[in-house]
């Protein structure tokens, strides 16, 4: 007898996921619909949606009229039984302090709350800063209490076997034992790390160009450079955390002799370098590309973008003839500048450099990918954790 309960029990389990996960997905559904979607049958259906309801994991959101009868209730989610935290931790530009940029959102992957904050990690407590930035948040839309996820970008190599972030400049953040300290400090909610490139390319897979493609790489082009590769759908982020640090990888010239970094090459200092060589102005390396494509300088500006381009095609060739992957995406503030013309003068170089035929495209993210991408993995998580936990 207890075999048979326990394995009704599991049956019964199954069943109330596969609703959820329907609702999850799709957002509102009839019965009649989930009964089409998962092939259970009416009573099965009803069961696992009442104990949804009553476990708060699902509510009614609206009545949808089927013909004669009673309307039919349309079900979802309910919003507040999870919630997913983003948190872009970077360098502005601008000023050179570190900016948190962070956002709630709830299951459904509605944002409900935004904070954007310059802050100076090397006067206070890392651990403590974030704390209090996550905690604003879950406060401000009542879930301290559900299921949640915690997910950081930042500008460096995350290693999940120490717990310690590698080639990052922001203050603070390499200390050992870190990310540990934050999950200590926010009551035991797991936190992840991930590298902003890394998630850049979440939202671009999920919300951007390379949302059919089998696989793709995206090179980020800004003050700092960082590559991100995407293999259908998986990333490969390397023993350590540290593939894609490309800045880092050295140039040489045709007769040996070592040129510098990639970073050294079309990083934001060189891309002004570059910019002033051919007379186009600009105070940052976005603001000179943009008045090169506007046609400020007139042809010089053309100039600098090829120069550019052939300089963009120099790491990117390094990538292609290891990786050969079918689609390159080229993202960061320079590259959305850049546009429809540096994305054809660096195919146009690529096509020179390697004998490949590798498609070239620029980001379609317009907001905050990095952020957005860590919205996008964070909901991920907390999805599968929300279908995982047993109900009630």
């Amino acid at each position: 007898m207890t075999q048979v309960t326990g394995s009704s029990r599991l049956l019964r389990a199954m069943n109330e996921r596969a609703v959820l996960a329907h609702l999850i997905e799709a957002g509102r559904l009839t019965r009649p619909e989930l009964r089409g979607l998962t092939g259970l049958s009416k009573p099965t259906i009803s069961d696992a949606v009442r104990r949804l309801t009553q476990a708060g994991l699902a509510v009614v959101v609206g009545y949808a009229s089927g013909g004669p009868g009673p309307n039919a209730e349309v079900y979802a989610a309910n919003p507040d039984a999870a919630y997913a935290i983003a948190v872009s931790v970077r360098e502005t530009s601008h000023t050179g302090e570190p900016a948190l940029v962070a956002a709630v959102c709830d299951v459904s992957g509605e944002v409900r709350a935004r904070v954007a904050d310059p802050v100076d990690f090397g006067r206070g407590n890392a651990v403590e800063t974030l704390a209090g930035t996550v905690d604003r948040l879950r406060s401000a839309v009542g879930c301290a209490s559900g299921i949640g996820y915690v997910q950081i970008g930042v500008a460096g190599a995350y290693d999940p076997h120490t717990g310690t972030i590698h080639h990052v400049d922001v203050p603070g953040w390499d200390a050992p034992g870190l990310v540990g300290e934050l999950r200590a400090r926010l009551g035991g909610v797991p936190v992840g790390v991930d590298n902003d490139v890394n998630l850049a390319a979440v939202a671009e897979r999920r919300r951007g160009v390379a949302r059919d493609a089998e696989g793709f790489a995206l090179l980020w082009l800004g003050e700092g450079l960082g590559l991100a590769i995407d293999l259908n759908g998986t990333l490969l982020r390397g023993a350590r955390g540290g593939a894609g640090e490309i800045g880092y990888m050295p140039l040489y010239t045709a007769r040996g002799r070592r040129y510098g970094s990639f970073q050294d090459l079309v990083g934001g200092r060189a891309v002004l370098s570059l910019a002033g060589e051919h007379g186009v102005p600009g105070q940052t390396p976005a603001a000179a590309v943009a008045a090169a494509v506007a046609g400020v300088a007139g042809g010089a500006g053309e100039g600098f973008l090829v120069a550019l381009a052939d300089r963009i095609a120099a790491g990117l060739a390094a990538v292609l003839t290891v990786l050969d992957p079918p689609l390159v995406v080229l993202a960061g503030e320079v590259a959305r500048a850049g546009g429809e013309a540096l994305r054809e003068a660096v195919a146009t170089a690529l096509h020179r450099a390697v004998p490949l035929e590798t498609a070239v495209a620029t980001t379609l993210i317009a907001g905050d990918a990095v952020l957005l991408g860590a919205l996008d993995a964070g909901l991920a998580e907390v999805r599968a954790a929300l279908l995982a936990a047993p109900h009630p």
